[in-house]
Parts: structure tokens; C-alpha cells; sequence
């Protein structure tokens, strides 16, 4: 009879040990989408202004941290800073996270905003509207609106992608999950603990964002 050589039951009893390493990748993932969402809020904007000073280096920003991978960026602003400022690990994870995803959150409200019909930017304008009123009253709202579905798969992507701030020791899910792992000889039990709680968090993420579309399309039909 083939034995199994691992210890299931041990599961529930460490549990709820990651409970705190949860929250503190739940603290980096929110953290670093709050700092995404202004980034890439300011450099959608400027990647579709006219002016060249800030469409290019908007342009420039989005090539360069899309270009190159999230460890590595998280190891330039840990590690290569180092030598000009100390950045302690937390904020370092936090920063790289918001830096990375702020890239990636530009290009989803640059295409959002550049799905707006034309024509209701040139209805805006002949109301008398500035440049500034019709972004901000009639184009916003609806791209915001389009926004919400890609933004949150990004979210869910910033999530899983704050488990790499376990390479610098910040104390996270996969530094937990490791550690626990490792002094107990039972990393497949704790690799399915710390999977579980990666599952909860992104079903919690997914439930809201698809509740905000769903109510975003309930006010959209009362109008």
C-alpha cells in the first residue's frame, strides 16, 4: 500500500498562524495599489496629453518598468538605492509594487479614456466647455466606468505579485509559508495553507470588483 508522505491533518492546527502573515500581504497589496492607481492615474493622463513634456516622459516610464521585471525593479529600489538612501523593507515592497503596477494601470485608463466617443468631446466643446470641464465631466466618468474590469484583474495580479517581497525578508505569506516549511519538514502542508489564503483574498477581490460593475451598470440603466 503506498503511503502518503504527507501530514494533512496538520493543515487546520497552523492555520491560523498565517493569519498575520495574510494580513501583511494584504497591507503591501493595498498599499501598492493605492500608490498604482495615482501613478497610473497621472501617467495615463500625461500619455495623452499633446505637450511633449509630458507625454515623453510619461511614455518613457511605461516602457521602462513594463519592460523589465518586478524583482527586479523591487531589488534596484531595495539593493541599488542602498548606497544613496536606506529603504527599509516594507516600504521598498510597497514602493516597487505601487512603481510597477502604475505602469500597467496607465495603459488601462489611456485606453479607457481613448474609448470615449469622439463626438461627445466635440458635443462638450461646442457647449462651451474647456479642455479640463469635458475630461472631467463627460469623459472621466465613463472611462472609469470601462476601467473597473481590467483594474481589477490588475489587482488581483498585484496580490499575487506582493508574495516576491519575501525575497528581501519582508514577513509575508511566502516567507512564512517557507520558513514554517522548512523547520517543520511539512512544506506541502504549508504551500496548501498559504495557497488557500492567496484563493480567499482573490475571490474577495474578484467579488468586488464585480459587485462595483454591477452596481456602476444598475445607476448606468437608470439614467
Amino acid at each position: 500500500m503506498l503511503e502518503i508522505p504527507w501530514n494533512f491533518a496538520a493543515i487546520p492546527q497552523y492555520f491560523l498562524r498565517f493569519f498575520p502573515a495574510a494580513l501583511m500581504t494584504l497591507q503591501i497589496t493595498t498599499l501598492g495599489i493605492g500608490i498604482g492607481l495615482f501613478l497610473g492615474f497621472l501617467a495615463g493622463l500625461m500619455r495623452i496629453s499633446t505637450y511633449k513634456i509630458l507625454n515623453i516622459p510619461s511614455y518613457f516610464y511605461i516602457w521602462i518598468i513594463r519592460g523589465t521585471p518586478l524583482l527586479l525593479q523591487l531589488f534596484i529600489i531595495y539593493y541599488g538605492l542602498a548606497v544613496v538612501v536606506n529603504i527599509p523593507r516594507f516600504p521598498a515592497a510597497v514602493l516597487a509594487l505601487g512603481i510597477h503596477n502604475g505602469a500597467y494601470i496607465a495603459e488601462i485608463f489611456r485606453g479607457a479614456i481613448q474609448s470615449i466617443d469622439r463626438g461627445q468631446k466635440e458635443a462638450a466643446l461646442s457647449l462651451g466647455m474647456t479642455e479640463w470641464q469635458t475630461m472631467y465631466r463627460v469623459v472621466l466618468p465613463q472611462a472609469f466606468k470601462r476601467a473597473i474590469p481590467p483594474l481589477g484583474n490588475q489587482f488581483i495580479i498585484a496580490l499575487k505579485d506582493s508574495s516576491l517581497a519575501s525575497t528581501i525578508a519582508v514577513k509575508e505569506l511566502l516567507l512564512r509559508t517557507r520558513q514554517v516549511g522548512s523547520s517543520q519538514f511539512m512544506m506541502m502542508e504549508m504551500l496548501i495553507i498559504a495557497a488557500t489564503y492567496y484563493l480567499i483574498l482573490t475571490s474577495v477581490l474578484t467579488l468586488i470588483t464585480t459587485r462595483i460593475e454591477k452596481n456602476l451598470s444598475i445607476s448606468d440603466r437608470r439614467n
